[in-house]
């Protein structure tokens, strides 16, 4: 299954569109067996995000969807939904409603007691929303009772604090919902994405309440239930990154599966195919849900058919163009598939080229290895030439992108491009014959320090600090003493480092919390919790204005008031810029052209190799 999510697709009116129906149909052609669309608010009240899906002006869009999945073969089941005291009053100008008046955690906003019409009204537009559905050409429905939803919200000590029969019986929403929905489209598939621990035992739903709630509501006529976890106090679980281990619902899955044994139960959570496997084999499931997977490739379940399962492009659940419910609306993507949700508008990076060429890499980091990949996929010949004693560049410092870069390197030795590390590319790119097409791929190198050095301090550039840290080189600062790391950017770098340094690390940054950035992967409040456990002691609002031996000296940005800090070496994770053209070479990707993300990096070198 692909899973419901969000992918801002959709258009100023709230209806699917044309990139909807080629992102879902080619996750159909890759061979996946049911598709999930986007959940669409079954209430106009209910607007989430700006680009929410509403069900009333779904009927075209769900039409077109299913006909384009039908064609491979593939179900199309629609995600109905109503994100209840969880969604947002900034587009419908409008209260949002909820079972009681509990804040929202990240508004603050206080929602409105919904009275009986307006349940009854929610109760309606399920049932419409699901009809419309089902007459438009799906083949069922999944009613929405996960971490964002009215639903759960209902079934929850936590948000339903009623004193009428809506409260002392949490069930009889869901009920309500599911019994209108089976009566509005008859024999068609209606599934139930069930929060089975909202991490909140408290008050919340726990993993001893979930199997005696599955199996009431399955009592009232499901086909099928998604087992998740989540709620309005643990939004980071609902997506987990690289940090939580994959399949962390095995235990609720199987729990669930053993309540309702006559229905099908689908294992849902950062699973790999491996995972998938056993589950299967140990009927942990009836069957997997892999949706950031068939982001990052489309192809998965094709590849496995096919005795191609090593093949498949890996998911580093890094968060970072997957996860797009924030401020900036973006679009779904992958780091690792640029082409994930621009399917109607990408070329075939694959056709191959009408006359092939030598093409000469230089630098083999992750924009160098899609350069050489991609080429060498449409008929030229490719040679990567990389300074440094192996291939990846930054990226294959880096713990969770190392399987990226590892399935990079396989692609392109499986394809013929020829490596060759520890050599000088500017020397290559020197000696290259004119017929010889030379791509530029360098990457980046430390920036301007915004920071005095005195004599005899130790400042340590973060490639070289990685180096020490994850790939086992040796430490360039003293072996005792605190080390300060500077961090201007905000992001996981810094953070990634001063996690591993634990009690020896003095994490600077400007901003009022550590890994201000990684708000947008869902990550900076578990950031916060690992660099809290591992003792680091971060110093808040501050800027870095002199190292000098055995000390720093920072200053406040608002007071403007100085102090110093002591530490033995001072880690530069600051911005960095791009290394020096290469003369004559026009062909450039990656952090050579400005230092960004795998993303860029990735990008770029495809549509270098596209050019030649």
């Amino acid at each position: 299954m692909f899973g419901p999510h969000v992918t801002n697709l959709g258009d100023d009116q709230r209806r699917f569109t044309e990139r909807h129906t080629a992102y879902y149909e080619r996750r159909a052609r890759g061979g996946c067996g049911i598709v999930v669309t986007e959940g669409a608010s079954v209430h106009a009240l209910d607007w989430p995000y700006e680009r929410a899906p509403l069900a009333t002006e779904a009927a075209a869009g769900w039409a077109s969807i299913a006909e384009a999945c039908h064609g491979h073969g593939a179900l199309v089941f629609a995600s109905l939904d109503h994100s209840g005291g969880q969604g947002s009053s900034a587009y419908s100008q409008r209260e949002l409603w909820a079972p009681s008046r509990v804040p929202e955690v990240n508004s603050r906003e206080v929602p409105k007691w919904m009275e009986a019409a307006d349940i009854a009204a929610v109760v309606d537009g399920f049932a419409s929303a699901a009809r419309v559905a089902v007459e438009s050409g799906c083949d069922g429905v999944e009613i929405n009772a996960g971490q964002h939803s009215l639903v759960r919200q209902f079934l929850s000590g936590l948000t339903n604090h009623r004193g009428d029969e809506w409260g002392t019986d949490r069930l009889l929403f869901a009920t309500q919902v599911i019994d209108a929905v089976r009566g509005a489209v008859g024999d068609a598939v209606v599934g139930l994405r069930l929060s089975c621990d909202e991490l909140a035992p408290w008050a919340g739903i726990t993993p001893e309440m979930a199997p005696g709630i599955a199996a009431a509501l399955v009592a009232h006529g499901l086909d099928y239930v998604v087992a998740v976890r989540g709620s309005i106090f643990s939004v980071e679980k609902t997506r987990p990154d690289f940090h939580e281990p994959g399949g962390f619902n095995i235990d609720v899955c199987r729990a669930v599966r053993e309540a309702v044994p006559s229905t099908p139960v689908f294992l849902q959570g950062s699973i790999d195919v491996p995972t998938a496997e056993w589950a299967l084999a140990e009927q942990v499931c009836d069957a997997v849900e892999i949706t950031r997977g068939q982001i990052a490739d489309p192809d998965v379940a094709r590849k496995v058919a096919d005795g191609t399962a090593d093949t498949i492009r890996p998911c580093i659940r890094c968060n970072q163009t997957c996860q797009v419910r924030d401020g900036r609306n973006p679009i779904v993507t992958c780091v690792a598939e640029p082409s994930s949700g621009h399917e109607s508008a990408d070329p075939d990076w694959t056709v191959p080229a009408s006359h092939p060429r030598e093409v000469l890499v230089v630098g083999g980091g992750v924009a160098g290895l899609e350069a050489a990949r991609i080429a060498a996929s449409r008929g030229h010949a490719v040679r990567i030439v990389e300074r440094s004693h192996r291939l990846g560049g930054t990226a294959a410092l880096v713990p969770h992108q190392r399987p990226l870069v590892d399935w990079l390197v396989a692609q392109c030795n499986a394809l013929g491009v020829t490596s060759m590390v520890g050599e000088n590319g500017n020397d290559a790119a020197t000696a290259a014959t004119a017929s010889t097409v030379v791509v530029q791929a360098t990457g980046a190198a430390a920036g301007v320090r915004p920071f005095k050095v005195s004599e005899g301090a130790v400042v340590v550039d973060v490639v070289d600090a990685y180096r020490s840290v994850f790939d086992g080189e040796g430490e360039p600062w003293p072996s005792t003493g605190t080390i300060a790391l500077f961090d201007p950017i905000g992001g996981p770098i810094a953070v990634a480092l001063a996690e591993q340094l634990g009690e020896r690390a003095v994490l600077i940054t400007h901003d009022q919390i550590a890994g201000n950035e990684l708000s947008r992967t869902g990550d900076i409040a578990p950031a916060n919790v690992r660099l809290a456990q591992r003792g680091v002691h971060i110093e808040r609002r501050s800027l870095l204005r002199e190292v000098r031996p055995g000390e720093v000296e920072l200053e406040d940005r608002f007071s403007g008031q100085r102090r110093t800090v002591p530490c033995v070496a001072v880690i530069d994770c600051g911005f960095r810029v791009p290394t020096e053209p290469l003369p004559g070479v026009t062909l450039q990707a990656g952090d050579c052209v400005a230092p960004r993300t795998l993303l860029e990096a990735i990008l770029e070198g495809r549509r270098v190799a596209l050019s030649i």
